[in-house]
Order: structure tokens, then sequence, then C-alpha cells
């Protein structure tokens, strides 16, 4: 398993980029709706998973913008303040990747199995949104899974070669040959991470037995997957190491199936 820390992947990370105080009549209170709240790999909304890479958008979220280096980092785990801004899942604080004034991504945190969970800002003593009660007012909904690839150049799938090469127009994959995707979503591990942990070795999805990697609608088959797990060195990212099939079409679509949960349709992938 490849622990290479290629710069377009740091990329993806940076640029996609006591409890919550009690609510305050505020224009400039922290706002944004459920609809806004969206998986970092796909853009989309609807359901998200534990340890997934999110993203919210919204009004008054951060006076600063700031992306997490190393400076941040906390024996190895990703800070949960960053800039006097915090995002709290459920009431517990979420790892930070990224924070300014309409954008924050952050990591669900690793430990939830509702079914729904809810969000909330906070920004230097003010938080949001509330609904008229005072209660939060966005929540999501959660599964075990919800997996997505990330994307570049439109509509295509991060991938590379083996030798670490990013795969393009120029350089697309070949029948037979073992490439490298990269995702979010994919759920818990075994043995378990710890919340905002970036891992140092290769750990295994949970659920790698009911997963599929389907080109053109049609699974590949199990064996020639051989890695399904967190990608060393960065947090809520996942890497699925599959060999393609001997027939391969040019440019198929490509999805990722976890039991019932699957990644969205017209992500493609450079093949010859």
């Amino acid at each position: 398993m490849r622990r290479r820390q290629s710069l377009f992947i740091a990329i993806i990370l940076c640029a996609l980029a006591a409890g919550p105080a009690r609510p305050q009549a505020s224009a400039t209170a922290p706002f944004f709706t459920a609809a806004g709240v969206v998986q970092a790999a796909t853009e989309t909304g609807g359901t998200l998973a534990p340890n997934a890479i999110a993203t919210i958008y919204g009004t008054n979220l951060s006076w600063t913008t700031h992306i997490v280096n190393v400076a941040d980092l906390n024996d190895g785990t990703l800070p949960t303040s960053v800039d006097g801004v915090s995002v709290y899942v459920q009431g517990i604080l979420s790892s930070l990747l990224y924070v300014s004034p309409g954008q924050i991504n952050f990591i669900i945190p690793y430990e939830l199995t509702l079914p729904t969970v809810t969000v909330v800002v906070a920004r230097q003593g003010l938080a949001g949104p509330f609904a008229a009660n005072g209660t939060p007012a966005v929540q999501i909904h959660l599964a075990t899974t919800a997996p997505g690839f990330f994307e570049w150049n439109g509509n295509f799938a991060i991938a590379e070669h083996a030798d670490g090469s990013l795969i393009t127009a120029d350089s697309p994959a070949q029948p037979n040959e073992v490439i490298v995707l990269y995702a979010a979503g994919l759920g818990r591990t075994s043995p378990d991470l710890s919340s905002g942990a970036i891992p140092s070795t290769a750990l295994t999805i949970l659920y790698a037995s009911q997963m599929q990697i389907l080109l053109n609608t049609v699974p590949c088959p199990q064996t020639n997957i051989y890695y399904a797990g967190v990608a060393p060195g960065f947090a809520g990212l996942y890497q699925i190491n599959v060999r393609l099939p001997d027939v391969l079409p040019p440019n198929p679509q490509i999805q990722v199936a976890i039991g019932a949960q699957m990644s969205p349709q017209g992500v493609l992938l450079y093949a010859n």
C-alpha cells in the first residue's frame, strides 16, 4: 500500500479547504442551511458519513481565511478551533481543515452513529444558526458510508498510476493496470481511528467486503480490489487500489458502491 503524499492530494484537502454559545440577536452570527452542508468530494448534500470530509457554505462563518497546516496540529491531530471558529456536530467539536467567511471544510466526527445530527458554527462568542426556540436549525443525515470520488478537470475522478503519476487525458489508465482512486465517505475503519487524527499507517475500511467498483455500471471482480482504506498522512481521505479489467472501455463512468450506498453517477475515469 503506497504512502506517497502527492501535491495534488494536499491541494484537495486544502482548497475544497463546553457546548456551542447560546444564540444572540445579531446579523453577524454564522448562517447556513442544510442544503449548504455537502460532501467535499462530490459537492452533493443529502447523506454524509462518519469521518467524511464535509463543507459548509454560508455567511459570516469566519472573519479570516485559514488553511490548516502542520503548525496547527496537536500531536498529529487536526485542530477543533481555528481563528476563533469551531464546528459542532451533535454537540461534538469537529476537526477543521479550512475556514473562511463563506466556507468551512471539516470532518464529520468519527464516533457518530446517529441517523440525524445537528450542525452549528461558533465564531467569537456567536453561534448559529438556531431556530426561534433556541434549538439548532440545521440537521443533516448520516449513514455508515456515503462514498464519493474526488474529481478534477470537470467530472473526472482523481486517480494515479502505480508510479504515483496522475491519470490524465495524455496519460490514461490502461487495461489490467493497478490504479489508485481517491475518495471520501467510506466510513469507519478496522481498527478504529481517533476522531481528527492523521493516520500514519494503512487502515482498511470496516465495510470492505461490501465494496464494489463499477465501470459503466459493471462491477469489477471483488478480488481486483487490493486495498480500500485511509490514505496515510491525510485525515478524512481514503484510497482504493484496484486492478482494472482486461477489457476497458474508453473513459468509462466509474462508481464505488458499499452496500446500498453508491457514489454519484457521471464521474468518469481517463482510460484507453
